[in-house]
């Protein structure tokens, strides 16, 4: 059942993608699972709240099994390696199967839909020494075409051919093609539709990447990480630095999947993004009911100091949050001593949902610089739980509490909380 909370999310993001473009691609595979009907009904919701939908398909699965069918043996699946005459034959029947089937669902979806010419293409060539022969590099995306059909309603279906001028077709890879059409659209979202989900660090999902930290993951080759979704994650970045700010890797079978991930916080998958994705600022005062929401539970655990909303409201201007797409998920505050040269850092708190991905210590490094910035020399925090990870994490040594200000320490003596007190020198 739909919860209140879901629908405030929901209501959130769709001012923010009003008019906006996405781009979703889906491979082969997914146009199969039983999920598929679910997936354009999903369309046609976004569709239905003014949000342009351009599609791209894969059909490496298809041609898969037509080469089985046949007892053919393709020279490449999915359009990265060389592509012989009788593998384009294969592809061109295997796409132009998957765009009727999909073209057929956005009709049972009262959606208009079209297939065009508009991926331009040329040969991939000779690389390493191999000639690519009908292996395409797309050349270029008719974007005023593609904006034409989404101008009039219409859904662009672009399966992972080309052709050049002179009317030779090219197979292409889905996942690049999706890329070059993301861009040409000036999309705010890229989303790969897959069956093998997000990006794994063993068995942890991995929610959110920056580029820096996706490319750190391809070159390091991780086992866990499938070809498939070594494709997805190298098309990522590429999208990310061309422009594309968000680029999300989902499992295209799981039900709602596409509707969670567009409009909820977490997601179900992995999101690659442009890095003012993440964003730390002071707090305002539409912030406070978000902050105590984010301490309550380090409250009632006895983590964290207890403190009301008024006296949150009352020193708001102590306290930053740390964003992730314009939502505060983690908090600090920072109480300044002028006098003794010292500041405290204090109700470091973040959401359940994004611990163990390093916010905690991007808030201390943050807070560390703006410290240094106004001529603070020490730092110090107190704590009852968490001792261990402000000493590994954030470098800070056990203190007592003679390190503490006079003032501060005349609170601590008051509180009978017995904190451990720790400090660090800038």
């Amino acid at each position: 059942m739909l919860r209140l909370t879901d629908l405030r999310e929901i209501l959130r993001y769709v001012p923010r993608f009003r008019d906006k473009v996405f781009v979703i691609s889906m491979d082969g595979a997914v146009v199969e699972e039983e999920n598929f009907g679910n997936l354009l009904l999903d369309i046609a919701v976004l569709r239905s709240l003014r949000i342009a939908v351009a599609l791209v398909h894969g059909a490496g699965q298809q041609i898969r099994r037509l080469a089985e069918q046949s007892g053919q043996v393709p020279s490449n699946i999915d359009g990265t390696g060389v592509t012989d005459a009788a593998t384009l034959q294969l592809a061109l029947t295997a796409a132009n199967r998957v765009t009727h089937e999909v073209l057929e669902g956005l009709s049972a979806n009262d959606l208009r839909g079209a297939s065009s010419n508009a991926v331009v293409a040329h040969p991939a060539g000779i690389l390493q020494g191999i000639d690519q022969q009908l292996t395409g590099r797309v050349e270029r995306v008719d974007t005023a075409l593609l904006q034409a059909l989404l101008e009039s309603d219409v859904v662009p279906v672009i399966p992972p051919l080309g052709c050049d001028g002179e009317g030779h077709t090219y197979r292409l890879n889905s996942d690049a093609v999706a890329v070059e059409v993301a861009r040409a659209l000036r999309a705010v979202k890229l989303i790969y539709l897959t069956t093998s989900g997000g990006v794994h660090r063993g068995t942890e999902l991995l929610r959110q990447l920056t580029i820096e930290e996706a490319e750190t993951i391809l070159k390091k080759q991780r086992p866990e990480v499938s070809p498939a979704t070594v494709s997805k994650l190298e098309q990522a970045v590429r999208a990310a630095r061309g422009g594309v700010p968000r680029v999300h890797i989902i499992d295209g079978r799981v039900e709602e999947g596409l509707l969670a991930e567009v409009f909820s916080n977490e997601g179900i998958g992995t999101l690659v993004h442009a890095n003012e994705y993440q964003a730390v600022r002071r707090a305002q005062r539409k912030d406070i009911r978000k902050i105590y929401a984010l301490i309550q539970a380090g409250m009632e655990n006895d983590e964290l100091l207890p403190r009301t909303r008024g006296e949150i409201e009352g020193q708001v201007d102590d306290f930053y949050v740390f964003e992730v797409d314009r939502n505060p998920v983690a908090c600090v505050a920072v109480h300044l001593y002028p006098d003794d040269h010292k500041a405290e850092m204090a109700c470091v708190c973040v959401d359940s949902m994004y611990e163990n991905q390093g916010i905690g210590a991007k808030l201390m490094q943050y807070v560390e610089t703006q410290a240094r910035s106004i001529g603070v020399r020490e730092l110090f925090c107190l704590s009852t739980q968490a001792v261990n990870y402000f000493v590994q994490k954030g470098g800070f040594q056990l203190g007592t509490p003679a390190d503490l200000p006079s003032a501060r320490r005349e609170r601590y003596e008051r509180s009978g909380r017995r904190s451990q007190v720790l400090v660090k020198a800038l």
